[in-house]
């Protein structure tokens, strides 16, 4: 067998540690490899899968690799040929995709028709699994569904679904909006009103492939006979309907190599089932547990330090993550003056940075991702967004926010008037909104509105306090606009209020509208401030499906799960994000939140900046608890005893950018047609100059740079000759 591995280090140049050779040579019955973060686990499983059929002669077709994603699976795939050219591919999928297969094939047997109602497919639906949340919402709890809640509503029904939760069951249950069990009822008994028709989402498909192996001895037999072996990847995240489907598929060779990391399990809130891999060995009584411990991405001080983080979870396999890797630098803890600061100073940190392509920034909230957008886009440093998706410029609140302001071109628009009435905190109906857009009465909306319902002296008084507001308003810039939005006319009140009766986050909302005050801060009109969201809007979109090759990535910690770079910050690292409130008062849920800051920790291969700030609009914020943390892992025990005061960061030091002697340092030496080079983007030319900013058509692509940033870091060298 020592064959196999000699050969391949040969050929390929990898050499495999005694654990991975471990992994590699047992092939018969279940085994379940526990493979830490940079641990090689992707090259040990295409090794394993190599070895089945060049030394067992096993063929492609009889083994089934089953993977978390479908970018998982090609990757898998194109690695698979990389290694294995002179062979024919195994069938990478994801476990949808297997799922799809067996209830295909159960329900044609059936007689049973079916249409699917979610998916990006381009024939027209005449069902759409979002238009029939929406409605059922909407019958239910008598409002519009905005985006945050259909997405939340959404993700119940599947998680439900994963846990195998009985359908009876489901009212009983607490959800993310009000009678949530009620709304996923009605929607599934719409799904299967019509007799011999299904309508069906993705994860109706999980759900029918198992019960068609568990019911039917015949399908079950047809699909137990196409495979002798099986791998599961990234099996941590996988839920308990996608396990049974698994185990029906093994149950008469038990040939099972599950491959996963307790530690990374980060999305029991999609129905992942963390709790199976650790009763293993009951539902595999003589299964064999490797563990793959050593780390291979990480520098010392990294690994280390994320080993004995981790090790405060109690739910979990004990393991000993450790690295032969060299000592690199100490982990960076920062605490900025507040989110402004922290901003401002990873921008000149990326200012300094040639290698955008190996730093990220990650967050636990998408909303945190969009200041820096702005100040990245603002700035000519190109960023890649790993989400897909951000649906910041699209959020009910952006809207609300651009409606305010539209009303102040034209006060006498019912139309727009109608849909933010109701954000004013006035505490009036629907109804009475109705009555008001039927109404014969033009002019003002405020007059019109007072004329047409009947209203209590203090709503009359707020609405001319209202109109007041608004004749001012077209000589404001858009900061002051917002600000009086979410005070004057009780914009945030209503948010508040809106907040406690649907369960939002009321904070995360607040930092939206944050948000939009960061991004309205240069503007000096609406228009403007609304345009500038539009171009933000496409550079996100063109970050996510066209980045520039040497661009920073944005991402969740959720999202950069199987990534890697040489520089990580982690950003917003203060109590209520990380863990959230919702959090804190749950073990498992606080649990959990500590395996996603561990995931985030170790993306990082040699720099590490773990970063928070002191307060945020004036009001004093916490450090996150994990932060904390990790500062006293780091803080060797006699240091702590020296001093009793508390450990306060270091002052922060501006980053010092590498100036080009030769960069262009004047206004005056800039003009349209003029070739330059750039430090990221290479050559160029200007083809539009402004008072701040300037356009220059590169090989790839068009820019939009800040001129001052351009000057004052000479960012541009012209092209001579």
């Amino acid at each position: 067998m020592s064959d196999f591995f000699e050969r391949k280090k040969t050929q390929l140049g990898i050499e495999l540690n005694e654990v991975q050779k471990r992994a590699v040579l047992q092939t018969e019955g279940p085994l379940l490899l526990l493979a830490c973060p940079g641990s090689g686990k992707t090259t040990t499983m295409i090794m394993r899968i190599g070895y089945l059929m060049e030394e067992k002669n096993i063929q492609p077709k009889r083994i089934k690799a089953i993977t978390f994603s479908r970018a998982s699976a090609a990757d898998m795939a194109a690695r698979f040929t990389r290694f294995f050219p002179h062979h024919t591919p195994v069938d990478f999928s994801t476990i949808h995709s297997l799922a799809f297969m067996i209830a295909r094939t159960y329900l044609e047997k059936s007689g049973m028709t079916y249409e699917l109602i979610e998916g990006g497919g381009k024939a027209p639906k005449s069902v759409n699994k979002q238009f029939l949340l929406k409605g059922i919402y909407k019958e239910v709890l008598k409002e519009d569904c905005t985006d945050d809640e259909l997405a939340a509503i959404s993700t119940f029904i599947s998680s439900i679904k994963n846990r195998m939760i009985p359908l009876e069951k489901w009212t009983t249950l607490e959800g993310p909006v009000e009678k949530a069990g009620r709304i996923a009822r009605q929607y599934e008994q719409f799904k299967t009103r019509e007799p011999g028709h299904l309508y069906l989402d993705f994860d109706d498909m999980l759900v029918l492939a198992e019960k068609a192996l568990r019911t039917d001895d015949e399908l079950a037999d047809l699909f137990r006979r196409k495979y002798d072996y099986l791998l599961t990847d990234e099996s941590q995240d996988t839920s308990l309907v996608q396990h049974l489907i698994v185990e029906h598929l093994v149950a008469h060779h038990g040939n099972l190599c599950v491959v996963a990391d307790d530690d990374q399990s980060i999305y029991t809130w999609r129905g992942a089932d963390p709790d199976y891999l650790l009763a293993f060995r009951k539902v595999y009584p003589d299964a064999q547990v490797l563990k793959m411990e050593r780390n291979y991405r990480s520098s010392k001080e990294i690994v280390e330090t994320a080993a004995k983080f981790i090790k405060r979870n109690k739910k979990r396999y004990p393991k000993e993550m450790y690295t032969e890797n060299a000592e690199k630098m100490p982990i960076v803890m920062k605490q900025l003056d507040d989110p402004k600061r922290q901003l401002e100073y990873i921008t000149y940190e990326l200012l300094a940075e040639k290698e955008l392509k190996d730093v990220a920034i990650l967050f636990r909230n998408n909303a945190s991702s969009t200041m820096y957008v702005s100040e990245l886009h603002r700035r000519g440093i190109p960023f890649y967004m790993k989400d897909a998706d951000d649906k910041f410029f699209s959020h009910w609140i952006v809207e609300d926010i651009l409606n305010f302001m539209r009303l102040s071109f034209n006060t006498e628009r019912k139309d727009i008037f109608a849909k933010i009435v109701l954000k004013m905190n006035l505490f009036i109906s629907r109804k009475m909104v109705t009555k008001f857009e039927q109404s014969k009465t033009t002019g003002n909306v405020f007059d019109a509105f007072v004329q047409s319902v009947e209203l209590k002296d203090r709503q009359i008084k707020k609405l001319k306090d209202y109109k007041k507001g608004y004749e001012v308003i077209p000589e404001m810039r858009p900061l002051r606009v917002i600000q009086l939005i979410r005070q004057d006319l009780g914009y945030e009140a209503a948010l508040k209020s809106r907040a406690e009766k649907f369960g939002f986050r009321f904070d995360h909302l607040l930092s939206i509208l944050d948000t939009l005050e960061g991004i309205a801060t240069p503007s000096r009109t609406m228009v403007e401030f609304a345009n500038q969201l539009k171009e933000l809007e496409r550079a996100v979109q063109n970050a996510k499906f066209n980045p520039p090759e040497n661009a920073v990535t944005l991402s969740t910690f959720h999202s950069a799960k199987g990534l890697e770079f040489r520089r990580v910050f982690m950003i917003d690292l203060q109590k209520g994000i990380i863990p959230s409130e919702e959090d804190e008062g749950d073990e498992e849920a606080m649990e959990e939140a500590r395996r996603l800051f561990y995931v985030g920790m170790t993306r990082a291969k040699e720099r590490l900046e773990l970063l928070s700030y002191q307060q945020d609009e004036g009001k004093p914020k916490e450090n996150s608890r994990f932060l904390n943390e990790v500062r006293r892992l780091l803080v060797k025990p006699i240091e702590r005893s020296e001093k009793n005061e508390p450990m306060h960061p270091k002052k922060i030091r501006r980053a010092s950018v590498t100036m080009n002697p030769d960069g262009i340092q004047k206004r005056d030496e800039l003009a349209v047609g003029l070739v330059v080079i750039h430090r990221v983007f290479g050559h160029g030319e200007i083809i539009e100059f402004g008072k701040e900013r300037l356009k220059i058509q590169f090989a790839k692509m068009e820019k939009e740079l800040d001129i001052e940033t351009v000057l004052q870091y000479r960012l541009l060298e012209q092209v001579k000759g």
